[in-house]
């Protein structure tokens, strides 16, 4: 009879522990992911392989239950963050996941950009429409536009920007009616929306947050497998693995090269989240130089966290503060073999 009680007692407790898991929290959960080589998932047509890597370094995150969260409370490099502090207002999950996956697509497309100029290769452009990131709720656009649509037309006319789009638009009155053409799930389709003043702008217009969507051509042709990868943190280590491909001196030389930042199109290292996080996950891979954003000496740069994180692990990785994708050239140039 005991026997039984305490079996019932127990499968009682585990249901009650698996049923809290899927309880979730306010907060979201980062935690140090992983540090990946690029050498596979980047491929130039005909590109040079090096003898060492560059590698791109990841945070996990997630919703947090009462179980990670209490985790996070207890692991020094786990940090909560209150949902406001990761989503926009009234974003849902899934026009969070594809903004940061269309942010990664943006920086794929920068890193492309400033790998080939620095290499002296020419590139076209495609534009492709304007790529919807969220809806507005209480908008025209609700109901009728999808995130992650791209739209390719204002009432028939075509348009080569996201700024000649809201002019189309904005060309209107509330209470008029236009007519968009958009693509979803590779079909053409249209709908008609009746505009509204937005609370924003005071102005009127469908209720969309949108950027430009444009493909990028090059040769020698350039693939990148990010797979479910998101956010424009890797754009810097693209485009040193892309360059490296592109031309025949070996920039690792022999080294194994982790990093973050993000790229902008004149070359300049911006600043990401999650640096402590990223240290500890290229320390783990075994990485030899860690590449961090200086952001031109600041007090509270990624670079100086990553310098902190670096001597509280204790790792011999050696950290490297950069402004620019031109300084990272250098310093690599400046190396010895390995």
């Amino acid at each position: 009879m005991k026997n039984k009680i305490l079996v019932r007692s127990f499968f009682v407790v585990a249901i009650i522990v698996l049923a809290s898991s899927f309880i979730y929290l306010p907060y979201y959960v980062s935690k140090p992911g992983m540090a990946k080589e690029l050498e596979p998932i980047i491929e130039v047509e005909n590109g040079t392989e090096g003898e060492g890597s560059f590698m791109l370094t990841t945070v996990r995150m997630g919703k947090a239950n009462i179980y990670s969260y209490l985790a996070a409370k207890l692991s020094k490099y786990q940090t909560i963050h209150p949902v406001e502090d990761i989503r926009r207002e009234d974003e849902s999950d899934k026009e969070y996941n594809l903004r940061q996956l269309h942010l990664m697509d943006s920086s794929k497309i920068t890193a492309i950009e400033v790998a080939y100029s620095h290499a002296d290769i020419p590139i076209d452009y495609h534009y492709k429409g304007v790529y919807v990131l969220s809806i507005m709720e209480g908008m025209p656009a609700e109901g009728k536009i999808n995130p992650g649509d791209r739209i390719t037309k204002v009432d028939g006319e075509a348009f080569e920007s996201s700024k000649q789009f809201i002019e189309l638009v904005s060309k209107k009155r509330e209470g008029e009616a236009v007519r968009l053409t958009f693509e979803r799930d590779e079909k053409i389709k249209e709908t008609e929306l009746v505009l509204k003043v937005l609370p924003q702008t005071g102005k009127a217009g469908v209720g969309i947050t949108l950027v430009d969507d444009k493909e990028i051509k090059v040769n020698p042709k350039v693939d990148i497998d990010s797979s479910e990868i998101g956010g424009p943190s890797a754009g810097f280590m693209f485009s040193l693995e892309i360059y490296n491909q592109l031309i025949d001196e070996d920039l690792t030389r022999g080294y194994e090269v982790a990093g973050t930042g993000t790229i902008a199109a004149d070359g300049t290292i911006g600043r990401i989240g999650g640096i402590e996080q990223k240290i500890v996950a290229a320390d783990k891979a075994g990485a030899d130089i860690f590449f961090a954003p200086n952001e031109n000496g600041a007090d509270d740069s990624n670079y100086r966290g990553a310098v902190e994180t670096a001597e509280d692990i204790g790792t011999e990785m050696k950290i490297v503060p950069v402004d620019t994708f031109d300084e990272a050239i250098d310093y690599l140039m400046s190396l010895e073999d390995k």
